[in-house]
């Protein structure tokens, strides 16, 4: 299963050509990826407070098939792909909502757990394991 959030494309978001920067793609997944994590009960301050986990990211992907311009609504498709020992895959899917057929940016996180005020990789928590579940998408393996 996969979570969508909404979200316009903004005027800082675009560049001097008209379309959208490539940098605002990071802004539309740090959207998607707080908000999939929130809808699994685990607001950052709930895994950083409670569980005790930083999650920060050690390889940051994108790739642009389509350009998109101002006001454009975009629909952000998030999942795992793979929860390993100690880290985690975010993949990302970037639609128009008019035409959700077509992707016009995908990327893909790698997170880390690592231990609160520590920055030496962690076991993924059983508890992060478990609310997480729903929305993993195995990854095919590169051949």
């Amino acid at each position: 299963m996969r979570f969508t959030v909404d979200e316009y494309v903004r005027w800082e978001d675009i560049d001097a050509a008209g379309i959208i920067n490539y940098q605002a793609y990071l802004r539309f997944f740090a959207l998607a990826e707080a908000e999939l994590f929130r809808s699994c009960g685990l607001s950052y301050k709930e895994l950083f407070d409670e569980v005790g986990i930083w999650l920060p990211r050690v390889h940051v992907e994108c790739d642009f098939f389509d350009p998109v311009r101002l006001d454009e609504l975009l629909v952000v498709e998030a999942y795992f792909g793979r929860i390993g020992h100690s880290s985690i895959h975010l993949n990302f899917e970037v639609k128009r909502k008019a035409r959700p057929d077509l992707v016009v940016a995908s990327g893909k996180y790698v997170l880390v757990a690592v231990a609160k005020g520590e920055f030496k990789p962690a076991d993924v928590p059983p508890i992060v394991r478990e609310k997480l579940a729903r929305y993993v998408e195995i990854e095919a393996k590169p051949r």
